[in-house]
């Protein structure tokens, strides 16, 4: 049973997805400074799978502390890193501590894994790496534009540094996870969304609007060049997401890779969505009409983006489970038990 450290493991998707190698056979362990998460997410992990998982309270940026976790821990085979600041609008407004903590802690994590021998490293990397892309839906090889926000430019720059380091040493093996926008939660409504910091993400704010947190929602822009006006994106399930993660992880553990030393993945429905179409596929799965309002474009948000997820089907034998609507039914199950 492979030991696999994840980092951001009380988070949203960091958790879920220990969830999924528990009941894979793996051994994780967590890795969460609790900037953005609390440890709550371990007792609804507990009570899913029956396995109590620790977790160590690092900042990635202390090295000292960080070389701690390895030392207690040299069974490690695997990591899976997910420990990262992910909002694109605070992104903007505070593009230093995105790059300081992004970057530094992945680079930290990375020389922590040279030096305590652990060659397999799976990043959560983002769609937001193809930018505006003019090509859709957007494959492993579309061409990478100019990323538009600082948050987008640390996945970028993260899996340049990645490469890189796979390229000079070629027995460290690395997967490149770009996933869309994942949403909904467990199915047994113990473990959702639940950030510290007041949601960005749609679906969030959706189910935080019908249960009355929220006066209304706001759908920034209707002028874009798409079926109704608002931005498109490529909705897909929290535990989807995990069970690629566990997947991916198997692959890299069982030294498959011929060609490259690192692999990219879309992680992705395969279906864009508008905004507008969201909202509509939640009021249908709760008859309850939001309060909608309708405001400018949002800066750093491209127009449409969803993905060709071929490559991740066929090489990982990923096929998601979940559609829009059951991403919305559980994650409105989600919110009506935690609220």
């Amino acid at each position: 049973m492979a030991k696999i450290l994840v980092t951001g493991g009380c988070g949203y998707i960091g958790s879920h997805t220990i969830v999924d190698l528990i009941e894979n056979g793996f051994d994780p362990i967590s890795l969460d400074n609790l900037t953005n998460s609390d440890e709550s997410a371990l007792e609804a992990i507990r009570q899913i799978t029956g396995k109590t998982i620790p977790n160590y309270k690092v900042n990635l940026i202390d090295r000292n502390a960080l070389n701690t976790v390895f030392e207690e821990n040299p069974d490690i085979e695997g990591i899976i890193h997910f420990a990262a600041l992910k909002a694109v609008n605070e992104s903007v407004i505070h593009p230093l501590l995105y790059y300081s903590n992004n970057l530094k802690g992945l680079i930290n994590l990375l020389e922590a894994a040279l030096a305590y021998k652990v060659h397999h490293f799976i990043f959560s990397s983002s769609c937001s790496v193809y930018g505006d892309s003019d090509i859709l839906p957007v494959t492993e090889t579309t061409p990478l534009q100019k990323a538009q926000s600082p948050y987008a430019y640390t996945k970028q720059a993260g899996e340049r540094i990645i490469t890189d380091l796979a390229t000079g040493h070629t027995h460290f093996k690395t997967i490149l996870l770009r996933y869309f926008n994942p949403a909904g939660a467990h199915p047994t409504a113990l473990m959702g969304e639940s950030s510290k910091n007041i949601a960005s993400n749609l679906v969030p704010v959706i189910t935080e609007t019908a249960f009355g947190k929220r006066k209304n929602i706001t759908v920034f822009g209707t002028d874009y060049d798409t079926r109704d006006g608002s931005c498109i994106r490529d909705y897909i399930h929290v535990m989807d997401i995990a069970h690629a993660h566990t997947l991916a992880m198997k692959h890299i553990l069982s030294h498959t890779q011929a060609t490259t030393d690192t692999e990219i993945f879309n992680l992705g429905s395969g279906n864009g969505t508008t905004v507008i179409e969201a909202i509509k596929a939640f009021e249908k799965i709760s008859g309850i009409s939001l309060n909608v309002i309708f405001g400018p474009r949002r800066e750093g948000d491209v127009v449409a983006v969803y993905a060709d997820n071929q490559k991740a089907r066929t090489v990982l034998g990923w096929i998601p489970k979940y559609d829009i609507d059951q991403i919305m039914q559980t994650a409105w199950n989600w919110e009506q038990k935690r609220s």
